[in-house]
């Protein structure tokens, strides 16, 4: 309880493309790492962490964008400390490239790497420490999941993602999407709104 105190957590957005980006952070040590920054909104996550005084340690893509273009570059010329990391799968340019079972440490606090393709072969899971919650990017949306029918989408790879590395986390577990188009943003494992890839499908 202690640590889930520590943790600073906000869910931004960018209306163009729908994206969810978000901005956690160890509130003792002001570490912090920021998930799917965007293009468009990467002045605002910029002055927002200079706000709050953090040192932002990575900013992490969960997998190469086709809808939208990444903000790691423009984040990077004005924040320093700041790496970028992609899974090593994506083909994309980063400091970081990123394995299953690799660590992204901030303060007392790290995400761990579940890597699930099928959307893209560079699809990953950020899990938070103690499985709290978990950021799906486009592998699992809410009633939905990411296409399959273009840049290395495969249908049933994307099940055995969903299901292996992502519904094998507790059920209380809050996920939170890359996009949402209806104004949703969180779900659990087990709730009802988020819908099951059918295999093959």
């Amino acid at each position: 309880m202690g640590e889930t105190r520590q943790l600073f957590f906000r869910q931004l957005f960018e209306k163009e493309s729908f994206t969810y980006t978000y901005l956690l952070a160890d509130k003792s040590t002001k570490e912090a790492v920021i998930i799917d920054p965007v293009l468009e909104t990467a002045d605002r996550d910029v002055q927002l962490v200079k706000e709050l005084g953090f040192k932002l340690k990575t900013a992490v893509n969960t997998h190469c964008h086709a809808d939208h273009i990444t903000g790691t570059g423009v984040m990077k010329k004005k924040l320093d400390t700041m790496k970028s990391a992609i899974s090593k799968h994506s083909g994309a340019k980063a400091d970081i490239h990123l394995s299953e079972g690799d660590k992204i440490n901030f303060g007392q606090f790290f995400l761990s790497v579940r890597e699930t393709p099928g959307h893209t072969d560079g699809c990953i899971t950020l899990v938070l420490n103690d499985e709290s919650m978990a950021f799906t990017g486009d592998t699992l949306l809410i009633r939905g999941c990411g296409r399959t029918d273009f840049q290395q989408g495969s249908p049933e790879k994307l099940y055995q993602s969903v299901h292996s590395k992502i519904f094998t986390l507790p059920a209380e577990c809050i996920l939170y999407p890359a996009h949402d188009y209806k104004g949703r943003c969180k779900a659990t494992r087990s709730a009802p709104d988020i819908s099951v890839p059918s295999h093959g499908s």
